[in-house]
């Protein structure tokens, strides 16, 4: 099964619980995983940005990725995110982190640096030959600063072994639908963009990995599913509701917002590191009703 196959579907950038201390809080990352995998998602993303992977370190990322294998225990596929804004100390990790267990890696493209089209290509192809997984490309330039255009994330799509799909966080329907229209057949593109997905979907992506689907798994993969099937009568029903939800999740920062949904179901403490800090009190409360409170 290629991973476009694999993949498909709903898969979860997971938060990472954190103790009052703000050590890692395995017991509520353990009731997360079991959360989201009962209530349908097809596959879990583990230090993914959402984690707060830019506050672990090296010690705290080897044992959450270690601790959500054993806990998924085969029942979904899992993802690691392992990326950063030197090549070299990215490749490192991709030789030296435990992915025997890995589906694919998802790397997101060099934040801060900047770097050319032509950087970003050379980046991911020196990735590529690397990684003992599949790389999945990560477009997210709102926080990297640096736009990775159609025309480069084709170009790794057709020429470079071991890069097989994108998640697409570019906010941009247009660069989307091109990548989907001259892409691969086998290359998997996936949304980062919770509130698109619906049309997206109608563009013919092959799922998204979510920040929603923290917290509104069952909800949220229904809506894909449906998605999926082209049946968008369902999938805007499911979504509508929805709505107000993804607004909340980002008014603030990510994952303040999500882990403050969190908090409210009862499933973790609502604490984050800083320089991240928890949503402000009206926000909070917005939250709080939300979720029926």
């Amino acid at each position: 099964m290629n991973i476009r196959e694999q993949l498909k579907g709903t898969g979860v950038a997971i938060v990472t619980p954190f103790n009052e201390d703000e050590s890692v809080d395995f017991t509520a990352l353990g009731k997360l995983i079991d959360f989201i995998i009962s209530n349908g998602v097809e596959y879990v993303v583990s230090l993914g940005t959402t984690g707060e992977t830019p506050t672990l370190d090296k010690q705290e990322k080897l044992d959450i990725v270690n601790f959500t294998f054993d806990k998924v225990n085969g029942r979904v596929p899992v993802v690691v995110g392992i990326g950063g804004n030197s090549t070299k100390e990215v490749i490192k990790q991709l030789q030296t982190y435990p992915l025997q267990k890995a589906a694919a890696v998802l790397s997101a493209s060099p934040y801060y640096n900047k770097p050319s089209q032509e950087g970003i290509f050379q980046h991911y192809k020196s990735l590529a030959a690397a990684s003992p997984k599949p790389i999945i490309l990560y477009n997210v330039p709102g926080r990297t600063g640096r736009n990775m255009e159609a025309t480069t994330t084709l170009r790794l799509a057709h020429e470079v072994a071991n890069i097989a799909g994108i998640k697409e966080a570019g906010n941009n329907i247009s660069q989307c639908m091109q990548i989907l229209r001259d892409r691969p057949d086998n290359f998997l593109v996936v949304s980062g963009d919770d509130d698109l997905v619906l049309p997206e979907l109608a563009c013919g992506i092959d799922g998204v990995i979510s920040v929603a689907a923290n917290c509104y798994p069952k909800e949220f993969s229904a809506m894909v599913r449906a998605g999926l099937q082209f049946d968008f009568t369902t999938a805007k029903k499911l979504n509508d509701p929805l709505l107000e939800v993804y607004n909340l999740l980002f008014t603030e920062n990510n994952p303040a917002g999500v882990k403050a949904f969190l908090y409210e179901m009862g499933l973790i403490k609502n604490i984050v590191r800083l320089p991240v800090t928890p949503l402000s009190e009206s926000v909070q409360q917005k939250v709080k009703a939300l979720c029926g409170k």
